[in-house]
């Protein structure tokens, strides 16, 4: 296997703003946008592998997205359900893995509980790209849910550390993010990765969710590419 360029980000996560805004200056409902963000999301993708990228991170929904209307609530629950249905098997030929990060309460549906397992069982052995989806998630939450696991399993306040807190973050595998990438002109991490966003670079675009291409995103490596990383220390 070759070895990943040390300049290409290992880990990219991705804020897909933008959907609602880029429906409504056509005059379109909201959930138009929604639909239009799926050709994205596979650019996305797709230009991760081709730049190297090993973990690729996308909010999909947030905790906080449940206050949405109940329509918009509604179609989004669905419309993640049918990407699963239509598009885990390509995929799978691609090489992708998929992953989940979120709670798993009783707001989420069953047959979307069932059809995340399937795609995490079919997907499980490719290597190209581990692709996670954040679904009924937030950062804060999932900060929260370690220390109620780290609580349940007996560890005493003086023992608990940073690595033992990751350790109980909802994928342990999962490394820090490396490039955090936000669409549609805002300037927020809005909840999304708390903990794996510590030393995060950041790239923000105007460009709306629906118009993000490959492209974007091979702009937003090169950027990242051209910045000193430090983490507290200073440079020679």
């Amino acid at each position: 296997m070759p070895k990943r360029n040390p300049t290409v980000p290992k880990h990219i996560a991705c804020v897909m703003d933008g959907n609602g805004r880029w429906a409504e200056q056509r005059g379109l409902a909201r959930i138009e946008g929604h639909k239009m963000g799926e050709h994205s999301l596979f650019e996305a993708v797709e230009g991760a592998i081709e730049l190297g990228v090993e973990w690729l991170t996308v909010y999909a929904f947030s905790t906080e997205n449940w206050k949405r209307p109940p329509d918009e609530v509604k179609f989004l629950i669905g419309f993640n359900d049918d990407i699963l249905l239509r598009r885990q098997d390509e995929l799978n030929e691609m090489g992708v893995q998929i992953r989940f990060v979120g709670r798993n309460d009783w707001r989420v549906p069953k047959r979307l509980v069932n059809r995340m397992n399937e795609a995490s069982a079919l997907t499980k052995g490719n290597k190209k790209l581990k692709f996670t989806i954040a679904f009924n998630y937030g950062g804060r939450a999932e900060i929260a849910d370690a220390v109620k696991s780290l609580m349940a399993s007996g560890v005493s306040a003086d023992k608990v550390n940073e690595r033992m807190i990751a350790r109980h973050l909802y994928d342990p595998d999962m490394p820090e993010v490396d490039l955090m990438i936000r669409t549609s002109g805002e300037f927020r991490t809005s909840n999304f990765l708390l903990w794996h966003l510590a030393y995060s670079e950041m790239w923000f675009t105007d460009t709306l969710w629906p118009d993000f291409t490959r492209a974007h995103m091979a702009d937003a490596v090169a950027d990242f590419q051209q910045r000193g990383r430090r983490y507290g220390g200073v440079t020679a």
